[in-house]
């Protein structure tokens, strides 16, 4: 499949349904967040991460704005889309519009737990019906070449034991899903907000390396509360992959450090106004687009997290960025005024 971007063209494809994707590090899809803006941006941080869309449901894809939730731009590869959805003719017919837009795979989300997806049979309320989430993943591997993989929790309230948890990953696995994404906490589906299952019920990562030892066969990545790479590092010497949310988002630099760590690539890491300064070619084509610069300055406040004037970056953008005309100089100044702070303290030393 052949796709042009900025003069540049890119081949893509993948063996019928196989693990051809690295997953060693991968960042977790989130809604409101993980938009094309943001992944362009994470992109330029780390070249081999797999990268997420936002959860997209398949009454948005058959019904909706298709082109809208599908857009991407090939520099974001690797990427996968995540979609939500039960029926397995509406989950394969989105997984060939998947396919055939260039995306190198499909997750299912079996692990959101807000009301608003449950009434839809949507995310982690499927743990329930492993049979459903089998039949869905058959019918979309049967449509597509690409990977078909699932992101779930190890269980939800009502079924908490290891042994349902292995009936689920063993009966999706039966219908040929070759990769798991485990958040390692239960999803409490009543009387629980969304942020507060990404907090309140405990992680148990000892149950996803028994996941791992029992199913040697199958791929299994870790997801939850993972926010160092000596975590990661914990993880990796037990299972296949990583994958990170709230803090690659929150705390983005840790992106620049990827490659080296766990793609083994000698490219030296890049400085964070050296990302500013890759992403303002980007920034200006979506400006002259329509696109208002706080709608990709939105994921880039984090970018000096932990360094002396990350507040006055921060509020330089939020208090520029929406203004009218506002452009990518905005940005470059906000980096400016810190990278000044630092080479002060730095003198001062």
């Amino acid at each position: 499949m052949l796709f042009w971007i900025y003069g540049l063209n890119f081949l893509t494809g993948t063996e019928k349904n196989g693990k051809s994707l690295n997953r060693a590090f991968s960042v977790a899809p989130m809604l409101d967040w993980t938009d094309k803006h943001c992944r362009y941006f994470h992109r330029i941080l780390s070249k081999h991460a797999v990268l997420y869309t936002e959860m997209v449901t398949t009454g948005a894809l058959i019904h909706g704005h298709r082109d809208r939730f599908l857009e991407h731009d090939a520099f974001e590869y690797p990427l996968a889309l995540q979609l939500g959805g039960h029926d397995p003719v509406d989950l394969s017919a989105c997984a060939r519009m998947a396919e055939e837009r260039g995306y190198q795979e499909v997750n299912l989300n079996v692990g959101c737990p807000s009301d608003r997806v449950q009434n839809g049979r949507i995310g982690a309320c499927l743990m329930a019906e492993p049979q459903t989430v089998a039949e869905a993943i058959k019918a979309m591997r049967d449509s597509v070449d690409i990977p078909v993989t699932v992101k779930h929790r190890i269980g939800i309230n009502g079924r908490e034991s290891y042994g349902e948890l292995t009936d689920f990953i063993g009966q999706v696995a039966e219908a040929g899903c070759q990769t798991f994404i485990v958040h390692a906490r239960i999803a409490i589906l009543e009387g629980l907000s969304p942020k507060q299952n990404r907090e309140v019920p405990p992680l148990k990562p000892e149950w996803v390396y028994q996941v791992k030892e029992d199913f040697p066969e199958l791929e299994i990545t870790i997801n939850g509360g993972i926010a160092s790479f000596d975590e990661i590092a914990i993880h990796r010497e037990k299972l296949d992959g990583v994958m990170v949310g709230r803090e690659a988002y929150q705390n983005p630099y840790m992106l620049a450090k990827v490659d080296q760590q766990l793609y083994g690539c000698d490219r030296p890491i890049k400085q964070r106004f050296e990302v500013i300064e890759e992403m303002v070619p980007y920034i200006e084509a979506q400006l002259r687009q329509g696109v208002y610069l706080s709608h990709i300055t939105r994921h880039m406040l984090g970018l000096y997290q932990g360094v002396p004037g990350a507040r006055r970056f921060r509020r330089h953008i939020s208090e520029n960025a929406h203004r009218q005309g506002a452009g990518a100089d905005v940005l470059i100044d906000a980096a400016r005024q810190v990278e000044q702070l630092m080479r002060n303290i730095e003198e001062a030393v």
